[in-house]
């Protein structure tokens, strides 16, 4: 196609052009990665043009698909706007399972009040939930999951219309489907080290009653650190093969929850 030709085509296709970068803009702005206030602004939008235009001519919307009327066609931007939403909110609890599971942990062991400022949101967080998190995203991206994330969207465009936002009862099955994985994901992760910091506090308070003369509440900040880091440590083996099953669960409820969307 040559240029002449291909601008043709936009003129006639900007519509759906539109729709779907409307569509394109709301799951990148959202999803893990890409939603960092680390990235700007330019950069996320520039993106989603490219993403747009590129996704426009393969996906199976045309001009006759859309309404006419100013009217229609804000309501279809509406819809494409919580069908992306929906999506990206999807992958987003993954997530945000292991910030649960990092700040529980952070504030067992001392560190409520060890605060950094988090790059990705621009918000302070837990120290261990920062690091959680982190590993994640790393695990994330050396597994091509951003790969997997862009083969849905390309996928949604087949399943889910224009206009085609339906939300109902089976939507809200879905995402409390994934908001449960969420706590079942934070509860792996955490468990060994919020198991073993009970124990110390057990033995901490029997050792208290047994030699009143040792002051406890300042020996149990260096035995709570020392003993969380180090089983945190040993739970990283079992990080990975907890966080895949939850991606691959949500990878599984994304076409489903496409269909659901669409009315199926």
């Amino acid at each position: 196609m040559n240029n002449p030709d291909f601008i043709n085509w936009l003129l006639e296709h900007y519509a759906v052009y539109i729709l779907v970068l409307v569509r394109v803009a709301a799951f990148l702005f959202l999803m893990p990665v890409f939603s960092s206030k680390t990235i700007p602004v330019r950069v996320k939008a520039g993106t989603a043009f490219v993403m747009a235009l590129v996704l426009t001519p393969v996906s199976p919307w045309g001009p006759d698909l859309l309404p006419s009327t100013p009217a229609g066609f804000v309501l279809l931007a509406v819809a494409e706007l919580m069908s992306g939403m929906c999506l990206a909110l999807m992958m987003r609890l993954v997530f945000a399972g292991l910030q649960t599971a990092g700040q529980m942990v952070s504030i067992q062991m001392g560190f409520s009040v060890a605060n950094v400022m988090d790059p990705q949101t621009g918000t302070q967080s837990a120290l261990l939930a920062q690091f959680v998190y982190t590993i994640a995203l790393l695990l994330f991206l050396v597994s091509d999951g951003h790969l997997l994330i862009l083969r849905c969207l390309h996928q949604s465009f087949e399943i889910l219309g224009p206009g085609s936002f339906v939300p109902g009862a089976r939507l809200s099955d879905i995402m409390l489907q994934m908001t449960r994985e969420m706590f079942v994901l934070s509860i792996k992760i955490l468990a060994p080290v919020m198991a073993i910091l009970l124990f110390s506090q057990v033995a901490l308070g029997i050792l208290a009653k047994m030699v009143p003369q040792i002051n406890m509440l300042i020996v149990s900040f260096g035995v709570n650190i020392a003993l969380g880091l180090f089983f945190l440590g040993l739970s990283m083996q079992v990080f990975w093969p907890a966080m895949g099953k939850s991606l691959e669960r949500c990878f599984r409820l994304m076409p489903a929850a496409m269909r659901v969307m669409a009315g199926g």
